[in-house]
């Protein structure tokens, strides 16, 4: 994918999950657990826009300057104030506003968000088809990071594309990624976009399908995957 077409996916995507904020309203259900869709709209402001609440969500240990700025966010706007911040990107003083940064840091963010808000609730939607351009940015991206978001894995761990193929021996092709190496191997086969909600913690949601012994399916389950 080119930088103009990743540009052009990560604003189609904001612009997409203010849209569904904006319809749902407030107080509905996301797959982030124990959010609603105004917990999940002050965490996407803060990520961009405050340095201070943001070093809560990658630290642990910070996490109650990340709970303080949240709830402090929600009481200073209104929920479709906050969407429309939202929409509009980050601040001008946000390392986000930078050239480039917003289509590196936020695609495969609000792609995962967006869904967070689609697959949840009564009225569940199903996967949506995306660009095959957009399948293969993330399918690089898995590259880069599976390993990161399957540390946890107690099993040896294999993402295939959905078109792709393993050999005989089951080894690990062209269209697979060796995310963890051991013993034994579950497989994850679907689209990258799949895939990648499944690595996020999306698993009850994925449409990936599952190979492999039924013991270390479950073992894999337990895992404590990125969310």
């Amino acid at each position: 994918m080119t930088a103009s077409a990743a540009k052009t996916f990560v604003r189609s995507e904001r612009a997409a999950l203010c849209d569904l904020f904006d319809k749902l309203g407030p107080d509905h259900p996301t797959l982030c657990a124990g959010w609603e869709t105004h917990d999940l709209a002050a965490h996407l402001w803060i990520r961009e826009n405050d340095p201070i609440g943001a070093g809560g969500i990658a630290i642990k240990p910070l996490g109650g300057w990340y709970e303080r700025r949240a709830a402090e966010a929600k009481q200073r706007w209104p929920y479709a104030e906050l969407v429309d911040k939202i929409r509009v990107g980050p601040r001008t003083l946000s390392p986000f506003a930078i050239p480039g940064v917003d289509a590196a840091a936020n695609s495969l963010e609000f792609f995962v968000h967006h869904e967070d808000v689609r697959r949840a609730g009564d009225a569940a939607q199903p996967a949506r088809p995306l660009d095959p351009e957009v399948e293969d940015l993330i399918w690089r991206r898995l590259k880069l990071l599976a390993r990161g978001w399957f540390r946890r894995a107690q099993v040896g761990v294999v993402l295939e594309r959905l078109d792709g193929a393993r050999d005989a021996g089951g080894s690990a092709g062209p269209d697979s990624i060796r995310a963890v190496a051991g013993s034994p191997i579950v497989t994850l086969v679907g689209e990258p976009s799949e895939l990648l909600l499944f690595a996020n913690g999306r698993t009850s949601v994925a449409e990936v399908k599952i190979i492999g012994e039924p013991a270390a399916i479950d073992l894999l389950h337990a895992a404590d995957l990125r969310v």
